[in-house]
């Protein structure tokens, strides 16, 4: 391990302050009281995957709050707002995901603080099931970034973190399982073939792309509910309609970055920016907890270095809040004129419908139960369906073929990875 992975593991490792800085202190406001609500009528929903980023601001999207139909559940609003299952599982503790009722406050961490790794090509944070990708701008351009959910590894298929390329491309894959996937798969009475030919039932989706490291692969899924979990057997699954557009915009030997920054600080908007999500259940590296850093008055060397370069003040107190609550919401923890609180109830009301220029088309009709949705995450075989199945994705009232299971006629390839 690195020294600067080290020093980025001990996530609030000691800095002791210099005598009489002011710059990273505990903060206490007569203002640390309950916000109370904002009335805001609803309006369109804002950006979720592409943006315009300049070089030195570190934050992209907007958190907005839906309201929640009587008949959606989490997978139908997460990946109608370019999310992943588990995105929202985090931003809203306590709401029911699969029936979270009719007119229920829905938080849509749709703001995102970029990991600290180059801004080249595919970079994978692994704790925030993101990836995001930086199209080479050309000159006097500025700089896009495209972000979207995925699904990693499970336990004990982890995907692995360092950095490669992108090798390969193939349309309408053929899969071949290695041995040890189906060595599991047998084990668990759900034998696979030898080879798994393009269409629906392939795990591989429509697109799929090689990478250095031969066992893993960026691809589609034929199970989009399992976008946005740690569900695979180490490879980087996206929804089908978002592999669709990439594809063809990733060239071969795009620089691919996989890390592993469960904590992530940034400048946007005249504030040092924070976002929190859980360590990987498989990390086995030491954690400071927040107490322990309000305690010692000790922070991460980001955090230090951004509120030095900007002159700004960072409140320890909420910082050591959202590391603790790490619901994923990325918050302000620099401007002293508004609390945690106070800005989560002034976010953006939204309509409960697609962005504009949204990948997905809103009209793939997805069944699936929850006992399935469970089975993917746990990498068991699926049941066997006793009773209709619940329908995930409700936005329209005709049913289509997502794009990304498409089946053009296009060169074939043949895919051997631990997929799924």
């Amino acid at each position: 391990m690195s020294h600067s992975t080290l020093r980025y593991v001990f996530v609030f490792s000691a800095i002791a302050l210099a005598s009489g800085c002011q710059i990273l202190q505990p903060h206490k406001s007569k203002e640390q009281t309950s916000a109370q609500p904002i009335v805001m009528e609803p309006g369109d929903p804002r950006p979720t995957h592409e943006f315009v980023i300049a070089a030195d601001d570190d934050v992209i999207g907007v958190t907005q709050v839906t309201k929640s139909s009587a008949e959606d559940t989490f997978s139908d609003i997460a990946r109608r707002f370019n999310l992943g299952y588990d995105e929202l599982i985090r931003a809203n503790p306590g709401i029911d995901p699969w029936l979270p009722g009719a007119d229920r406050d829905i938080i849509l961490p749709t703001q995102f603080v970029l990991p600290d790794a180059p801004r080249d090509g595919l970079v994978i944070n692994l704790p925030a099931l993101r990836v995001y990708y930086f199209p080479k701008a050309k000159e006097g351009e500025p700089q896009r970034v495209i972000t979207h959910p995925i699904g990693i590894g499970k336990v004990g298929w982890s995907t692995p973190e360092g950095s490669t390329k992108v090798t390969g491309k193939r349309k309408n894959p053929i899969w071949t399982p290695p041995a040890s996937v189906r060595k599991e798969h047998r084990e668990n009475g759900d034998p696979l073939p030898k080879q798994v030919p393009p269409g629906p039932d392939n795990p591989l989706g429509a697109f799929a792309m090689t990478l250095g490291w031969p066992s893993y692969l960026v691809h589609g899924t034929n199970k989009p509910y399992g976008v946005g979990m740690r569900s695979s057997h180490g490879c980087m699954r996206f929804y089908p309609e978002d592999i669709a557009l990439l594809f063809d915009q990733i060239p071969i030997g795009t620089p691919v970055h996989v890390v592993n920054q469960p904590l992530l600080i940034g400048w946007h908007d005249g504030a040092i920016y924070v976002q929190a999500m859980p360590k990987l259940e498989d990390d086995e590296r030491p954690t400071v907890d927040a107490a322990g850093m309000l305690l010692n008055s000790a922070i991460s060397d980001r955090l230090w270095q951004k509120a030095k370069a900007h002159g700004a003040t960072a409140d320890l107190e909420v910082v050591a809040r959202i590391q603790k609550e790490q619901r994923g919401i990325a918050l302000p923890v620099a401007k002293r004129t508004t609390t945690q609180e106070q800005h989560l109830a002034s976010l953006p009301r939204v309509h409960n419908r697609l962005p504009q220029g949204a990948t997905w088309d809103g009209r793939e009709e997805l069944l699936v139960t929850a006992e399935e949705y469970e089975a993917v995450r746990d990498g068991k075989p699926l049941p066997k369906r006793k009773t209709p199945a619940k329908k995930t994705s409700v936005s329209a009232t005709t049913s289509a073929t997502s794009v990304g299971n498409s089946s053009s006629a296009v060169a074939k390839g043949v895919a051997t990875a631990g997929s799924r």
